[in-house]
């Protein structure tokens, strides 16, 4: 049986270079390697990236960003690849739910109330999941709500709300945003 460190066929291991002082889990963008990161996690007073790769993020138009997804004890970040700046921070405290589909797809819907959601595609879509709710735990001692559903809506704006259906076709998943 594999641990949520060993999803994939990949171990993950804390690793703690003595030139910063981020413990990074669950890394698969070289986090050490980006040094404008580290420096954007301490200037926040993060301490440990629980999550870290890139992932395909839907603008409230459609369009999809590659994106940075950083899931820290304390935040989310959302970061920019190619010059490694800060798009959008979310406090763990902000977040209510996850959604995702019941079949074998990559999206994930991350809910926030007081704010817009986000919505991302990645392959590690579990181990996102994990991650989150690790975090949770730490920072507040509950265990984030998880919907599993093959619908679901989502604020791709403030003003503008989208329905995610999935439904399962031969030789994959059929996936389709719609307008609310």
């Amino acid at each position: 049986m594999q641990t949520p460190d060993q999803i994939d066929g990949e171990q993950s291991s804390p690793v703690q270079p003595a030139d910063q002082e981020i413990l990074t889990k669950r890394d698969y963008i070289n986090f050490p390697s980006h040094p404008s990161l580290t420096k954007i996690l301490l200037k926040q007073g993060d301490q440990e990236v629980l999550f870290a790769d890139k992932v395909l993020k839907f603008t409230s138009s459609g369009k999809m960003k590659s994106r940075i997804l950083l899931i820290t004890d304390f935040a989310v970040y959302i970061v920019d690849p190619e010059v490694d700046s800060l798009k959008r921070r979310i406090a763990l405290a902000a977040v209510d739910k996850i959604c995702i589909s019941k079949l074998n797809d990559n999206f994930l819907a991350v809910i926030i109330p007081t704010e817009y959601d986000l919505l991302v595609a990645s392959a590690r879509k579990i181990e996102i999941v994990i991650a989150f709710n690790e975090a949770t735990r730490k920072a507040s001692d509950y265990e984030l709500e998880v919907v599993s559903s093959n619908r679901f809506e989502y604020n791709a704006a403030s003003d503008l709300v989208k329905e995610i259906e999935f439904e399962e076709v031969e030789g994959g998943v059929k996936t389709r945003i719609l307008r609310k």
